[in-house]
């Protein structure tokens, strides 16, 4: 799509206004919007990016500035030690360098994640909870047989019978429900 404004240029920008139920649509290049002057994300060094948007959400400090330097005081950098990347040029840029990013700054993630993500931290899967029932007995049957072999590893046998027994009643359940389907 070509800009309406100068007709040159390929549109980037898009916006779509609605005044009094009276529905506009604008497609121009960014160079003609910042010479209208109608977008303020354009205009000087303080450009506004979708980065930076989610970085005001997640209480991230978009804009760093370097770090004053001290004579008693030592700056530590958290830094990746294969690319180098540092947490601050990460929280500007909104990507990491590299895979090891990941581990470097795992501990200053999880924050972020949790307040992203409503508190989880893991990934539980798509399945629907009203469809996959039994889906979601049989991956629990599975954790309660990892739990079981652990405590049997470890001797404590009556918290090992606890678990044969949950175990075994969920089996049940599942049993009724495939009789029940027939």
């Amino acid at each position: 799509m070509i800009c309406q404004e100068c007709k040159k240029r390929p549109a980037t920008l898009h916006f779509t206004k609605i005044v009094n139920g009276d529905k506009t649509e604008v497609h121009i290049c960014e160079h003609c919007a910042q010479d209208k002057g109608e977008m303020l994300m354009f205009s000087g060094n303080n450009g506004f990016s979708i980065h930076n948007l989610l970085a005001g959400l997640l209480n991230i400090e978009p804009q760093v500035s370097e770090p004053t330097k001290d004579a008693f005081q030592k700056n530590e950098v958290l830094q990746c030690e294969k690319c180098k990347m540092t947490f601050q040029q990460f929280a500007k840029v909104g990507r990491f360098g590299c895979s090891n990013c990941y581990k470097t700054f795992g501990d200053h993630l999880n924050p972020i994640l949790k307040r992203v993500h409503s508190g989880n931290t893991t990934h539980n899967g798509k399945i629907p909870k009203r469809i996959g029932g039994s889906i979601h007995t049989r991956k629990q049957i599975s954790e309660l047989k990892a739990k079981l072999q652990e405590y049997i590893s470890l001797e404590e046998f009556e918290k090992a019978a606890e678990i044969r027994d949950q175990v075994r009643a969920l089996e049940r359940n599942i049993g009724e429900h495939r009789e029940g389907d027939q």
